[in-house]
């Protein structure tokens, strides 16, 4: 299965929004932006009318939102993949083909003490699930190893499926999540923050090979 590395953007406004999609464009096919709207977790991020800059990237909106419905009607295009977290909602068969009726590929988030077994029935309409391993909310929150067992059973669920994982991503723990079954691997602060993006992404790459 294909194993992508996939950077994490959080902003505050459009200058440091474009400026960190410029740090990592070149070098990473997707780029996931955190919508976050102060409400579904403590932080707020891209919560405002963005724009994406010109680039060859594909991007997904990780929605940390209460109200994901309406952000994906007046949003939609600007994005390839959204990522909706269950916890945000029980309509999961309206959202499925509200954003697939918009042509886009959708997914569904599911937060650490959320069971797998709440979209099981949904995941032949879905094209990934994104687990969290961290609570979400901020860079740099700490890793969950008890989130590994919950990647080897979606896995042994579904083997064909995109699983993503995001929170705590670094060179210390993407083995760990590669190894039971995780193919997207999600890391904010580990790249951005780092002083050499080109050696940690490398660093990263090599681990999973």
């Amino acid at each position: 299965m294909n194993k992508k590395i996939i950077p994490a953007i959080i902003a505050k406004n459009q200058e440091e929004l474009e400026e960190k999609i410029d740090k990592v464009k070149d070098k990473f096919d997707i780029i996931q932006l955190d919508i976050m709207d102060g409400k579904f977790v403590p932080n707020n991020s891209i919560d405002f009318n963005f724009q994406i800059p010109e680039t060859k990237c594909n991007y997904e909106a990780h929605l940390m939102i209460n109200n994901p419905k309406d952000w994906i009607e007046n949003n939609y295009s600007k994005v390839d993949t959204i990522l909706v977290h269950v916890e945000s909602t029980d309509k999961y068969e309206k959202i499925i083909n509200l954003v697939k009726n918009k042509k886009k590929n959708i997914g569904f988030v599911l937060n650490p003490e959320t069971s797998i077994d709440v979209i099981k029935k949904y995941i032949n309409q879905i094209d990934q699930i994104l687990i969290m391993t961290v609570n979400p909310g901020f860079y740099g929150s700490p890793f969950l190893p008890e989130m590994i067992d919950k990647i080897s059973i979606l896995r042994k669920t579904a083997p064909k499926l995109n699983i993503e994982v995001d929170g705590g991503i670094t060179d210390k723990t993407i083995n760990l999540v590669d190894k039971a079954g995780a193919n997207m691997f999600v890391s904010g602060s580990y790249i951005i923050k780092s002083k050499n993006i080109d050696i940690a992404i490398n660093k990263l790459r090599e681990i999973i090979r």
